[in-house]
């Protein structure tokens, strides 16, 4: 199901019916300053708390490797983490 976007118009009625969210002026995005720069204690605390993946006790390094293209597909099959899992079976491979 695709939605059809709002005419120009719609958006300035929309605009105009809410005094809570009045548009921008020019005057206000000329003095504008950068989240960071506003709040700058939040900005770190957001920072802290989106963190992304825990980071790991064993470390990884990069590496190239050419593998044939039949391999690759085989553990992409598996979906996400397919890199991990090929870590694990040359793990194994290696006897570790």
């Amino acid at each position: 199901m695709t939605r059809k976007q709002p005419t120009e118009e719609q958006v300035q009625r929309m605009i105009a019916s809410d005094p809570d969210a009045p548009e921008i002026t020019d005057e206000q995005i000329k003095h504008a300053k950068p989240f960071a720069d506003a709040f700058p204690a939040l900005a770190q605390k957001m920072r802290k708390s989106a963190g992304g993946r825990p980071r790991s006790t064993a470390t990884k390094v990069a590496v190239s490797i050419r593998l044939d293209r039949d391999v690759v597909d085989k553990f992409k099959e598996g979906g996400p983490g397919w890199q991990s899992r090929i870590n694990q079976a040359l793990k194994k491979a290696a006897g570790l």
